[in-house]
């Protein structure tokens, strides 16, 4: 695997990557990746499934979010909506590559928001063919509320409501740690060092304001229109719940798969179901992102050639 680090631009604002190539000669298919919640482009934990990728003979484009990593851009941030922005030029951008056939792109994403932006793009993006979406956020709603007990939860939104009123009468908002008053942490997620390496790189202070963008986040309204999906899911999911990612599948059109991990937990699946995992999603791409097929059909005297999916 070949490792290149890139940059292009999103609405104006230079966004790092890094590309990672198979070793023979292209074109290849592309894949893109934006990484999960709070996640960056170089963490170890989206390696193995690069390696399974590139040895396929897949190129994968994986980079930070504005106002994270290595890219420019606000570092008090979280926009879902920008994020989306992120994913459709760094598509652009890999359709600018030589070495890549920009007839034959698809997204993989893992992780909360990293999952539903996978399902985002795919219905937003007519270039994507096919999606692979690992444990997603579904509706960003839903997500907040289970993760606080009932009282809680009209707390925090009373919490909300008294910092949009100090914002108008002040101009100054509450700054919170996104791990902690956004998403909640279960005890796996204080316990687990599957993300060590990248979790004292991301922002610390961001407006309290941001939950309102992660509220309106509803991948599930357009998943109608994802193509060639396929969702990897956990049982008993306490991090992104695992009905989530069914009602993503089931809204989704054939062809379709999903994949449920049982007797595991949301962040020890990685390591322990991996080497079964990776080989399906690698199997996903290889279906939906080969070459494309000509089929001719004549009838009286006029001969149809079109392209097949």
């Amino acid at each position: 695997m070949r490792e290149t680090t890139v940059e292009f631009y999103s609405e104006g604002t230079r966004v790092a990557g890094i590309l990672r190539t198979p070793e023979g000669d292209g074109p290849y298919a592309g894949i893109v990746q934006g990484p999960g919640w709070l996640g960056l482009k170089d963490a170890k934990l989206y390696l193995p499934y690069h390696e399974a990728l590139t040895a396929a003979g897949f190129a994968v484009l994986i980079f930070d979010y504005r106002g994270f990593g290595d890219s420019d851009g606000d570092r008090g941030t979280l926009s879902p909506a920008m994020q989306l922005q992120d994913l459709v030029n760094a598509v652009t951008f890999l359709q600018t590559l030589d070495d890549i056939d920009d007839t034959r792109i698809g997204v993989f994403g893992s992780g909360g928001t990293g999952g539903g932006n996978a399902v985002l793009l795919s219905a937003h993006d007519d270039r994507i063919r096919c999606a692979v979406s690992q444990v997603p956020v579904a509706d960003g709603t839903d997500w907040l509320k289970r993760m606080r007990r009932e009282y809680e939860w009209y707390e925090y939104l009373d919490r909300l409501d008294q910092d949009r009123r100090r914002r108008v009468t002040t101009g100054e908002g509450e700054l919170i740690h996104p791990r902690e008053d956004i998403m909640v942490p279960t005890p796996e997620r204080r316990q687990t060092s599957v993300k060590s390496d990248v979790d004292g790189k991301i922002p610390t202070e961001i407006p309290l304001s941001a939950a309102y963008a992660v509220m309106a986040y509803k991948p599930i309204d357009v998943a109608h229109r994802a193509r060639n999906l396929m969702v990897i899911a956990v049982e008993d999911d306490a991090t992104t719940p695992t009905d989530h990612a069914v009602a993503l599948y089931e809204a989704a059109p054939e062809p379709k798969q999903l994949i449920l991990q049982r007797q595991t937990t949301h962040y020890a699946a990685y390591g322990q179901h991996g080497d079964v995992v990776i080989p399906r999603i690698v199997d996903w791409f290889t279906t939906h992102l080969g070459p494309r097929s000509v089929e001719s059909h004549t009838a009286s005297g006029i001969t149809t050639i079109k392209e097949q999916p």
